[in-house]
């Protein structure tokens, strides 16, 4: 894969240009951005993230529109912020116009970032950028039986506000793409409302529960910095996928023995 390097231009995010891949023939499946070389000059912000494929194409001047599908490339995955890195910790800022092309784009980039990771909701600065934006999706097989836990296709809140319906708190297990590898068990209100808006600034305003509100609060928790082990109350309930899995087959076994024992008794 050609690389690519911008004159003339800061980076709006930290590391720039190196904070994402793409996927497409041109790029022959999934490649990093190396960052290093054949400068592009232009004025866009997504001009200045056109990928160079099989084919050298020239310098793109000011204004100029990427037709990516003509070019064979996907929508960009995005290199995912791990726990540490301290554009998690940012209490992130308001997005002044939720329908710029290039809210819309990092909007988009997020969406196919949350579903190549296999996630369940994706925050701004997971992906180096300090906005107030999630993406998000509730399953239908990860609902509960509450009416309010809605399933809910690939979703964006922008600007968004969370409103507490109950002061009760609900354990449940959750992972993060930044923490990969690790779950715990999170207390969480269990009927929330949250409110923000879309890219076209429609309004969005949902009481929801069970794992729908657990997700949002979850992806808003990012935009002030907060990642999942700052709300932990027992720290036994958190650990490594494999070992946790391993512990409860143990004691499955271990209920399982002592049930056949207490039958020959």
């Amino acid at each position: 894969m050609a690389a690519i390097s911008f004159s003339g231009w800061s980076p709006p995010t930290i590391g720039g240009a190196k904070n994402f891949r793409i996927r497409g023939p041109g790029a022959g499946g999934l490649a990093w951005m190396a960052g290093k070389a054949g400068p592009i000059t232009c004025d866009s912000w997504l001009a200045k993230r056109f990928i160079a494929g099989k084919t050298a194409f020239g310098p793109r001047i000011a204004g100029d529109s990427i037709n990516w599908t003509a070019l064979g490339f996907a929508m960009a995955i995005l290199k995912i912020a791990r726990m540490g890195h301290p554009v998690l910790l940012q209490r992130c800022a308001t997005v002044a116009d939720p329908g710029a092309p290039e809210i819309r784009r990092l909007v988009a980039d997020m969406m196919e970032t949350m579903e190549d990771a296999q996630g369940a909701g994706l925050a701004a600065p997971q992906v180096h950028m300090a906005l107030r934006i999630f993406v998000f999706r509730a399953t239908a097989e990860r609902a509960g039986q509450d009416p309010e836990d809605t399933p809910i296709g690939n979703s964006v809140l922008i600007n968004p506000t969370i409103e507490f319906l109950t002061e009760d708190r609900v354990l449940g297990w959750e992972g993060c793409l930044s923490i990969p590898g690790m779950r715990a068990a999170v207390p969480r209100a269990p009927r929330v409302r949250y409110r923000g808006v879309d890219c076209d600034g429609t309004p969005v305003d949902r009481i929801v529960s069970g794992f729908h509100a657990r997700v949002v609060q979850h992806e808003n928790d990012h935009l002030d910095g907060v990642l999942y082990p700052m709300r932990m109350t027992d720290f036994s309930l958190f650990g490594y996928n494999e070992e946790l899995s391993r512990a409860a087959q143990a004691r499955y076994e271990v209920e399982q023995a002592s049930k056949k024992d207490d039958q020959r008794e």
